[in-house]
């Protein structure tokens, strides 16, 4: 596509809209009026926001007056930019975004500040007549809002989370969009990047000491940490026990994952250690689905591995689910959600599938992944009302680019279950150290909103191979706190 940007600087903004409706169309700029089919022009006319979308023949046109809604005319002009792109996208295509032209990661962040600074009244008619989110997500936005809330309030200036990094899976899913290496390929990395994953634990929790920070949560992510031996999990969770000060700890996660990698022997040494959360994974409970995702396990087993985390103790465990996977049906989530339930898990985490294959509007003006998007859209929402008929409720949400509907991430849990790594991560709370391949170290100014990141290599070859420089960029964290000092 075409996309022409006159008299203005918002590329990047009007780029993200155009991703909700084509996520993965490759798109060529132009300053001037480089006007053919299959583009869209863009252009700031004295106090008018104007868009133009040409495409399979026919030319669909946006008009709008630029109105003082921010006192600043950049932002305005940036708001009604994206409301008349909008316009002609809705118009060609038939499609309706829930979320409106909101196309950042936390919109439940966005409503409190409003709400904090303009009051309920302003909020919800800006969320809905502004910004287009429709009264399911504005609702949505309202609870998890409140969930949040609660969570990031327990947190301190000196507060920090832990995350620790197992980037490996028996398979790699067919969805995949994180970094995880399969066993098979990555086998004879595993014994050297425990080795040094706990070295750099050991360091990582004598800056911590240094700097008197307070440890909340821990989680153990991946990949899938059991994919790791019994002895391998020991000697990571046993590192992070011996060297951390877990006075503090509200909460440590460890996400089991595959179902097909749980053990008694496993499970034995997180609850040894310490762990008092655990998540498995099914995303479906469908075989079918299953099987054409490249999870090589059953509902079965999932019901097999639930039933053993609790026959040992396990008394708040997660499941994960995905809506809008391949080959899945409303029906099958539905019955998926069914079983699910019978479990009686003490959370739900439902994520919308980040979509991966190319695509570009059909001849018809649609989009190819619209039938996709309503599917996921109803399952999104059966999961909203089933859940919480079953007093299992949301608490937290976020956004990724890219996914099917442009839907969202909620995570759903009983009362006094909630997930609050989840929140402190999402919503930047505080300090989150982060150990092994793929980390990212993201600290944040203790009594301000400064946020600065370190990045791990992503690949474990990597990390092994540059250990030293990984260390090295962990100098950086007391740096950042020298410079907030008070």
């Amino acid at each position: 596509m075409r996309l022409c940007l006159i008299n203005h600087q918002f590329r990047y903004e009007i780029e993200k809209l155009v991703r909700i409706f084509l996520p993965f169309e490759k798109i060529e700029y132009f300053d001037i009026a480089e006007v053919s089919d299959f583009c869209l022009l863009t252009e700031i006319l004295n106090n008018s926001a104007h868009a133009k979308l040409f495409i399979n023949g026919k030319t669909y046109e946006s008009l709008l007056e630029i109105k003082d809604l921010n006192g600043d005319f950049e932002k305005d002009s940036e708001l009604f930019l994206a409301l008349a792109v909008f316009d002609t996208f809705t118009a060609a295509t038939g499609y309706f975004p829930e979320w409106g032209i909101l196309t950042g990661v936390r919109p439940a962040k966005l409503y409190s500040r409003l709400l904090k600074e303009l009051g309920a009244q302003y909020t919800n008619d800006y969320f809905a007549n502004v910004l287009r989110v429709n009264p399911k997500k504005l609702s949505l936005c309202e609870q998890t809002r409140k969930g949040e809330g609660n969570i990031t309030a327990l947190s301190a200036p000196s507060s920090f989370s832990l995350y620790v990094s197992v980037p490996f899976c028996p398979t790699r899913c067919s969805y995949c969009s994180f970094v995880s290496h399969s066993v098979q390929m990555a086998k004879k990395l595993i014994p050297d990047y425990v080795k040094l994953l706990c070295v750099e634990l050991e360091e990582t929790a004598k800056i911590a000491k240094a700097l008197n920070l307070r440890l909340e949560t821990i989680y153990i992510g991946g990949g899938t940490p059991t994919t790791l031996s019994a002895e391998q999990l020991d000697a990571v969770m046993q590192t992070v026990k011996s060297n951390f000060d877990l006075s503090f700890l509200r909460e440590y996660t460890v996400e089991a994952g595959r179902p097909d990698t749980i053990t008694p022997e496993k499970l034995k040494v997180i609850k040894k250690m310490g762990a008092t959360r655990i998540s498995i994974n099914p995303q479906t409970m469908n075989d079918d689905v299953l099987s054409h995702i490249g999870r090589n396990h059953t509902a079965s087993q999932t019901v097999e591995a639930f039933n053993l985390a609790r026959e040992l103790g396990f008394d708040n465990i997660n499941t994960d689910l995905i809506a809008g996977l391949p080959t899945d049906t409303f029906e099958s989530f539905r019955d998926t959600l069914s079983k699910v339930l019978e479990m009686n898990p003490e959370s739900v985490t439902v994520h919308s599938l980040s979509m991966k294959r190319s695509s570009n509007l059909s001849t018809s003006g649609n989009l190819p992944e619209l039938e996709a998007g309503k599917t996921a859209g109803m399952m999104v929402d059966c999961a909203l009302e089933t859940l919480s008929k079953n007093e299992i409720l949301p608490y937290y949400m976020y956004r990724q680019s890219k996914t099917v509907g442009n839907l969202e991430n909620v995570g759903y849990s009983k009362k006094g279950y909630e997930c609050l790594y989840n929140v402190f991560i999402m919503d930047e709370t505080h300090t989150i150290l982060s150990c092994g391949a793929s980390a990212v170290t993201k600290l944040r100014e203790p009594f301000g909103n400064q946020i600065e990141r370190i990045f791990n290599y992503k690949y474990p070859y990597e990390y092994i191979t540059k250990f030293d420089e990984i260390l090295n960029r962990k100098k950086r964290i007391k740096e950042f706190y020298d410079l907030y000092k008070t």
